[in-house]
């Protein structure tokens, strides 16, 4: 199953629009959506508009695949579980969030080679019609490395 997430705050129909269509267009019937209070409805993929926290986790776990908006949480939840991840940042000049913080993230997760990301329409539908070859970036762990936490430590005048 290929879960697609949009988040919790502000709509993303821009990244829904382009899964539902390429859904059609390939026949995929793997598609489940959590779309938010966004002003279009897909009629090609299954959807809801939110999902309780278990039943999140459920989905989230059971795919093979995650599409997404560049918000943190998703992206560390799929490298944690080695999820292969799509992400497209939502733009705050297309009134999709309050401030560009997703495109900064996009941009650096790219140049660290961690996640696939497009940053527009076209992109999105580039690389889904490409999905078999999107791989999974390296696991992260669950926790904070020691070279980090000791690092942290020093710069606010631990041991």
């Amino acid at each position: 199953m290929i879960f697609v997430t949009v988040g919790t705050d502000l709509p993303f129909d821009r990244l829904v629009r382009v899964v539902d269509s390429w859904a059609a267009a390939t026949g995929r019937d793997d598609v489940f959506a959590q779309i938010g209070y966004g002003g279009w409805e897909p009629s090609h993929i299954r959807f809801t508009k939110f999902l309780k926290p278990p039943e999140f986790i459920e989905r989230f776990n059971s795919a093979s695949m995650i599409i997404s908006h560049a918000g943190m949480g998703t992206i560390l939840s799929a490298l944690h579980y080695g999820k292969p991840i799509l992400v497209m940042p939502k733009r705050a000049s297309l009134r999709e969030h309050r401030n560009e913080h997703q495109l900064a993230t996009a941009r650096h997760m790219k140049e660290m080679a961690r996640v696939n990301v497009a940053f527009d329409e076209t992109e999105l539908r580039q690389q889904l019609d490409q999905i078999h070859t999107l791989l999974p970036s390296r696991q992260i762990g669950s926790h904070a490395s020691d070279s980090l936490i000791q690092g942290l430590k020093q710069f606010i005048g631990g041991t």
